[in-house]
């Protein structure tokens, strides 16, 4: 089970765009994470008439390392790690380590 998931809303603890909050867009397997608004670029494209795409100039998320990111707990409003707890029934859930509540609740 993986700590940050797809959709989790995540902010970003160190780089240029420190202090920034946006939701995981995509988890790439080599422990990166593309984050709606976060670590923008300019990609210079060639247009492509085959396939019907313009050029110029689009402006991108690019990944980022997972760990210049922290999940987002929304009861204290800051960064928090995440944990996870075996509940009775056997099943294993994501908690957030200050306040010990479900994640996924």
């Amino acid at each position: 089970m993986r700590k940050i998931k797809r959709d989790d809303e995540v902010i970003v603890i160190a780089g240029k765009d420190k202090g920034k909050r946006g939701n995981v867009k995509r988890v790439l397997k080599d422990g990166r994470f593309v984050v709606s608004g976060v670590n923008m670029i300019k990609r210079h494209t060639r247009p492509n008439p085959y396939l019907g795409t313009a050029g110029g100039i689009i402006e991108r998320e690019a990944p980022i390392h997972a760990s210049n990111v922290a999940i987002f707990n929304k009861e204290t409003s800051k960064a928090d790690r995440v944990g996870f707890k075996v509940l009775d029934d056997g099943s294993k859930v994501r908690i957030y380590k200050s306040t010990q509540s479900e994640i996924d609740a």
